[in-house]
């Protein structure tokens, strides 16, 4: 099953003095399973593409295979909206702006009950969907939203769509105005809805190093279209050209650099930090070790992610 976007043309105030062409001729194709990235500076076209995808955007030119549910701009025939929203999830930046009943029950139950569930099932699903975001459900069902942390806020919000249990999870700047550890939280959260709920999940952000942290394939789109599509350790090679458009490219990308300028061997394409945590113990041991570096050595016994504070014990970490 894939998404296919073909020759996929958007335009704002179209025939007017303040027309802007937002997408032009976009072809893509999203595949079942991917964890994709997409970024691009402010106006590149990519919020406008996403809006597309569960029918939030009506297409004017184009058209747009969602998992074998078609849309076109022809307006005789009918998209079904209803399928295709319960298919792809959406959560935009500040979801928890977003929520508006009296308790977490009745939030995260909305979805559902729209989409013609029985009673039965809206309760298992919302249930479910409380948990699956890391929230004790007894504890927090009756309770109203707004009385919640800004984290808890966004899980419910984000529980909210995958309780309707979307093939597809898009998640718009989904740390947007989170202090480090809450952005920790819910990128942790990302990874395992991918994992128990949604096979396919698109992540836009403005961040590049938290893209890397888990994106197998990044978009970048650039004036309204597509200005690559690779897969992540490909993409990073292209530097200059990122610069050009206003783009940065990974710490670990820049550290490595720096450090293959200064004379420091380091092997293998770095785009995360323990991708370069990898590069660095490997060319120490081949540099003062004299037998050679077991290819082959497992180095998870001693990964950990370094831009994860949790996993420094107090004092530690620390210069």
């Amino acid at each position: 099953m894939q998404i296919v976007v073909k020759d996929l043309n958007y335009t704002y105030s179209a025939r007017t003095p303040f027309e802007r062409h937002a997408l032009k001729g976009v072809n893509l194709t999203i595949n079942e399973g991917d964890f994709l990235g997409i970024i691009g500076h402010t106006g590149s076209g990519k919020s406008t593409f996403i809006m597309h995808l569960n029918g939030l955007f009506k297409l004017q030119s184009g058209e747009i295979d969602v998992f074998d549910i078609k849309l076109v701009p022809d307006k005789k025939k009918k998209s079904d909206l209803r399928r295709l929203r319960g298919t792809v999830g959406m959560v935009f930046q500040y979801p928890e702006y977003q929520l508006f009943e009296d308790t977490v029950e009745k939030d995260v139950a909305f979805g559902p009950k729209n989409m013609g569930l029985d009673a039965d099932e809206v309760s298992k699903r919302v249930k479910r969907a409380i948990e699956l975001v890391g929230l004790d459900y007894e504890d927090i069902k009756d309770r109203a939203p707004f009385e919640l942390s800004g984290g808890q806020k966004r899980r419910v919000a984000i529980a909210g769509i995958i309780a309707m249990q979307p093939k597809v999870l898009i998640l718009d700047e989904p740390t947007a105005g989170l202090d480090p550890y809450g952005k920790e939280q819910i990128l942790s959260l990302i990874t395992h809805l991918k994992k128990e709920c949604s096979p396919t999940v698109i992540v836009i952000s403005h961040d590049v190093d938290e893209i890397t942290r888990f994106a197998n394939r990044i978009i970048v789109f650039n004036n309204g279209k597509v200005m690559f599509d690779l897969p992540m350790n490909e993409l990073f090679r292209h530097a200059d050209e990122l610069h050009a458009v206003g783009l940065e490219i990974p710490k670990a990308v820049r550290i490595a650099q720096k450090l293959r300028e200064r004379g420091v061997q380091l092997e293998g394409d770095i785009v995360s930090l323990n991708d370069l945590l990898h590069a660095i113990v490997v060319a120490y041991n081949k540099k003062h070790i004299d037998e050679t570096v077991d290819e082959n050595l497992n180095f998870s016994a001693f990964e950990f992610d370094l831009n994860d504070s949790s996993t420094c014990k107090k004092g530690e970490g620390k210069a």
